[in-house]
């Protein structure tokens, strides 16, 4: 099966460490990936498609955080290893506007040639590239 994010999504992690998180049933897991449009975590094998569920997103080092509902659109592997790929279903409030720059930031800091502010919007506001 091939590619069917339209957004890009970018790996949740910074210099090898996680760096972007989600609170889900009062359990703190690293996201795989993030996109302005939903994310992938590590999940119970017994977890299905199309249930949905409360999250909390969180920022490595900073006291931001981002609410909302999100629905399993894909379940990858099985058991221990089981990751959900995750639709952003509601965001509350001004949520979509701070995980937009939460990304732009995470590109700048992670990029490995000097961009600007501008470049790395069109990265996140843009088109999957993969």
């Amino acid at each position: 099966m091939g590619e069917r994010r339209i957004y890009q999504r970018f790996i949740a992690r910074l210099r090898g460490a996680p760096c972007f998180w989600a609170l889900v049933e009062g359990q703190r897991l690293a996201l795989s990936d993030l996109s302005l449009r939903g994310f992938a975590l590590p999940t119970p094998g017994n977890c299905v498609r199309g249930a949905q569920f409360d999250f909390v997103l969180q920022r490595e080092g900073v006291p931001d955080e981002i609410r909302g509902r999100a629905e399993i659109a894909n379940l990858f592997g099985k058991d221990e290893t089981a990751t959900a790929g995750c639709r952003l279903v509601r965001v509350e409030g001004d949520g979509l506007e701070r995980l937009h720059d939460w990304l732009v930031t995470h590109v700048i800091r992670s990029a490995t040639v000097r961009i600007t502010e501008k470049d790395a919007d069109t990265i996140v506001s843009g088109h999957s590239l993969i």
